[in-house]
């Protein structure tokens, strides 16, 4: 259920029954001569779309642009700083339990934003508004990501590519994709750009010069129907596990016991 194709006293009838919503988020940002700028928020949407009409809940509008800076030496690439991502989607969350929701899922797909939306569920949680938690599509079918593909890379690799080629496959440039894996780097070891133990960059462009890393000529649409699928799947089951859990053994615990100031 789209929030916004529903009028008010439909969606009055939903939080009589139901009390989960589920916030799609990515990012506006490079991916790639081969991959639109919108890669991450398509993926987000996409795949909250496709489990709350599975499921039935609720699925509010999407959050576009994210915390990218470290891709802005890149065209196009809009960002906003981490404090400000922060307070924005609190205050979004929160018109949620104002109206009756006390649980959510962040649908992520922009590995920038997962930090913040932890301390965004944090805060919610902490002053017992509701329960939020942060969920990463390719986190969730690590297994699957690797045996589909040999490099797939953290950016603009092939799984971005193929989960593309599966949602909007006109927005692909395929015949960049080549370019995009000889431009790039295939394979982004451990200890690359670091020094003694620290991490020596800051900025995506000081890792590739395109801006992607991994084989993205592995990407065909077919892998990405799978990963659509798999992914969908874990993503209803999170929904469903989250309905049914108790409102009280979502909340933060109480402090060991004996309280402070007891005398006991």
């Amino acid at each position: 259920m789209y929030i916004a194709d529903q009028t008010w006293p439909e969606l009055g009838n939903y939080v009589a029954a139901e009390s989960l919503a589920v916030v799609p988020l990515g990012s506006t940002e490079q991916h790639g001569p081969h991959l639109p700028l919108a890669t991450d928020h398509l993926i987000a949407e996409s795949l909250a779309r496709a489990a709350t009409d599975r499921t039935g809940h609720l699925c509010t509008p999407t959050v576009n642009v994210g915390v990218s800076p470290h891709h802005r030496q890149f065209h196009g690439t809009m960002w906003v700083d981490p404090p400000q991502f922060r307070d924005y989607v609190e205050s979004m969350t929160r018109n949620l339990a104002y109206h009756g929701i006390d649980r959510v899922i962040f649908v992520n797909a922009h590995g920038g934003n997962a930090q913040h939306l932890r301390e965004v569920g944090r805060r919610l949680r902490d002053d017992g508004t509701m329960y939020a938690i942060e969920w990463m599509w390719d986190e969730s079918i690590p297994d699957l990501v690797t045996d589909l593909f040999d490099h797939p890379g953290p950016h603009g690799g092939p799984k971005e590519t193929a989960m593309i080629m599966h949602i909007a496959r006109e927005l692909v440039r395929e015949d960049r994709l080549g370019d995009a894996r000889d431009g790039g780097v295939v394979d982004l070891s451990s200890d690359h750009l670091r020094e003694h133990g620290a991490r020596t960059f800051y900025d995506a462009i000081e890792n590739s010069e395109n801006g992607v890393f991994g084989d993205q000529t592995d990407a065909t649409p077919e892998a990405g129907a799978k990963l659509f699928e798999a992914a969908t799947d874990q993503l209803v089951h999170l929904i469903e596990w989250l309905d049914a859990q108790p409102r009280d053994a979502l909340m933060a615990p109480a402090h060991v016991d004996p309280q402070p100031g007891e005398r006991r």
